[in-house]
């Protein structure tokens, strides 16, 4: 998984790269208000990752980097929260998505586009049962789900990056 980490954080440096260049080269090379944050609320994280990094302009752009069934609240990683339960793992995630999202001003509304990674691709159904009930009614983002060996913590079973867009 450090790997697809990697390779999707790095998707993620060349999409505000690129952010950054277009706003660069129409005004003149200043930038044009692009701002970068960077977030982490789990203790744990920091140092090791974002959990969040916002672009902005002219829309804000947040993304969420690998949110799964970590207790946020330990401030060592890697305490996997129902272990052994995709379906709760999925809801435990979603449920960490809505609440990182509202820090960020912004609501799962806001999602464009979610890419779930599952250790185990049989867990589909689950996975679907869960973002179906969390999403609701709201329209559907763009969302993309990869089976792969093994995610950043034994016992995770699902980890979802997100990425949501809002006005200023």
């Amino acid at each position: 998984m450090k790997f697809v980490r990697t390779a999707s954080l790095g998707l993620i440096g060349c999409l505000a790269l690129f952010a950054f260049a277009q706003a660069a080269s129409t005004d003149g090379g200043n930038g044009g208000g692009f701002k970068k944050e960077n977030f982490n609320y789990s203790e744990w994280a920091r140092g090791r990752f974002s959990e969040v990094v916002t672009v902005t302009n002219p829309q804000r752009f947040i993304y969420l980097a690998g949110v799964g069934s970590e207790d946020e609240t330990a401030a060592v990683g890697g305490k996997i929260l129902h272990t052994a339960d995709v379906y709760a793992q999925c809801k435990y995630a979603w449920d960490k998505i809505k609440r990182t999202l509202e820090k960020q001003n912004a609501s799962l509304a806001d999602i464009v586009k979610v890419t779930t990674y599952v250790t185990d691709m049989r867990s589909m159904p689950d996975v679907g049962k869960c973002r179906a009930e969390v999403l609701g009614s709201l329209p559907q983002p763009a969302g993309t789900l990869v089976g792969v060996t093994a995610l950043a913590w034994p016992g995770m079973m699902i980890e979802v990056d997100v990425t949501a867009v809002r006005g200023k």
